[in-house]
C-alpha cells in the first residue's frame, strides 16, 4: 500500500515554520513589517490545528496579515518613534549660538553651540557676522555650522 502526500496534513509544520522565520526577520530588522505576517501565519496555523483546508488558511493569513498591517503599522510606528532620534549633529539645528570669531562671507568663523566651538559659516553666504552675535544654527555642511543672526524682538 503506498502512502498518499496529503498537504493538509503538514500545514501546521509549513504554518509554523513560516511564523517563526517572519518573527525572527522582524527581530533582525526592527521595521515592524513582518511581524504582522507572522500573527497571520499564527491564524493560519490555528486553522490548520482545526484541519481547516489550505485554501481557507490562506485566505485567513492574508487578510490578518494585510488588516493588521494597514491598521495598526502606523500607530506602532508612532508610539515606538522607530528611526525617529536625532543624531548629534541633527540636535544642534535651531539651537542659539555665540560668535566667537567673526564670519565673513564665504570664509568661516567660529560659533560657540551648547558649550561647544564649531566652525561656521552665514547661511546665505553673503552675510558677515561679528564676534559676539546671537546665532541661529540652520543646516550643518559637512563639519561647518550655517548660521543666521537671530533677529532680535
Amino acid at each position: 500500500m503506498e502512502a498518499v502526500f496529503n498537504i493538509v496534513d503538514y500545514m501546521v509544520w509549513i504554518w509554523l515554520a513560516l511564523a517563526v522565520v517572519f518573527m525572527i526577520v522582524e527581530a533582525m530588522t526592527l521595521g515592524l513589517a513582518t511581524i504582522w505576517l507572522a500573527c497571520g501565519a499564527l491564524v493560519a496555523l490555528g486553522l490548520a490545528v482545526l484541519k481547516v483546508g489550505v485554501l481557507p488558511q490562506i485566505i485567513a493569513f492574508l487578510i490578518v496579515s494585510l488588516l493588521l498591517l494597514g491598521t495598526t503599522r502606523k500607530v506602532f510606528v508612532n508610539k515606538l518613534r522607530t528611526g525617529s532620534e536625532k543624531t548629534n549633529t541633527d540636535a544642534i539645528i535651531g539651537q542659539e549660538g555665540k560668535v566667537i570669531e567673526k564670519i565673513e562671507p564665504h570664509m568661516p568663523g567660529r560659533v560657540k553651540v551648547n558649550g561647544q566651538d564649531w566652525s561656521a559659516l552665514a547661511a546665505d553666504g553673503a552675510q558677515t557676522l561679528d564676534a559676539g552675535e546671537t546665532v541661529i544654527v540652520s543646516n550643518i555642511s559637512g563639519v561647518k555650522l550655517l548660521v543666521e543672526k537671530k533677529e532680535e524682538n
